[in-house]
């Protein structure tokens, strides 16, 4: 059972902003169980009740997630006084209850999801649940088998223990290079220190894919999507 007051949920459903939820309640457009109500602040059970806007029955979901494509030069962040943060280009009825599942360094683009369940959060950036995360990289230099192997087999970045085994799928290899890479953890700056510890620089890096979810492509830098309930359903996997 989850009480919450109607404006909220009726909020939250997508129905309008608090004030336009406010009118449509005085103007009788609102019924909980097939009685028109007009107090917001009335509760309900938003498991249970039946919630209906001018006849339509309206869903709740306890779980929300969605998917930013991060421009570079905002940060992943909830809030911040001085930059740009990945809440800054969510607008969504329920963004307050909203956190990005781990962080992209400032100036790295690409799939940030977010969501309201910490407890999934936490499982799903913790090392012993095998949460993979790739990443498209450009770095100066060419690659080489030997560099594949050393990513798979755990890497020494000055950290107390190495890496753990990474896959590195070479696209194009050259003055300047191309690669996709595959990880379980997420340690700080990790993929721009594997590369130096080979010799190399990266020049750009994008976040392709979380969790067997792959940003979407039609999104430009800056636009998000809620994700579809396939995508959840992956994410609530055991």
């Amino acid at each position: 059972m989850e009480m919450i007051r109607l404006d909220r949920f009726l909020t939250q459903a997508g129905v309008g902003t608090r004030s336009e939820v406010k009118k449509y309640l005085k103007n009788g457009m609102v019924q909980v169980n097939g009685e028109t109500v007009k107090k917001p602040e009335q509760k309900i059970d938003s498991e249970k009740d039946q919630i209906t806007y001018q006849g339509k029955l309206l869903q709740y979901e306890s779980f929300v997630a969605l998917m930013l494509h991060k421009p570079g030069g905002c940060i992943t962040a909830t809030s911040d006084r001085l930059q740009k943060t990945v809440l800054d280009y969510i607008d969504h009825p329920r963004k307050e209850e909203l956190f990005p599942v781990g962080r992209l360094d400032i100036d790295t683009e690409g799939l940030v999801i977010l969501m309201n369940d910490g407890d999934l959060a936490h499982r799903m950036l913790s090392p012993k649940y095998h949460v993979e995360k790739t990443y498209f990289v450009r770095v100066n230099g060419s690659l080489s088998e030997e560099d594949v192997t050393a990513f798979a087999e755990g890497m020494e970045i000055g950290e107390k223990k190495p890496t753990l085994p990474a896959r590195l799928h070479i696209l194009k290899s050259g003055e300047i290079s191309e690669a996709e890479v595959t990880l379980r953890e997420g340690k700080f700056h990790q993929i721009k220190r594997m590369f130096a510890a080979r010799g190399g620089q990266v020049l750009y890096l994008k976040r392709i894919s979380m969790a067997g979810i792959a940003l979407d492509e039609a999104l430009a830098p800056g636009m998000w999507r809620e994700l579809t309930q396939d995508e959840k359903d992956k994410l609530l996997q055991p």
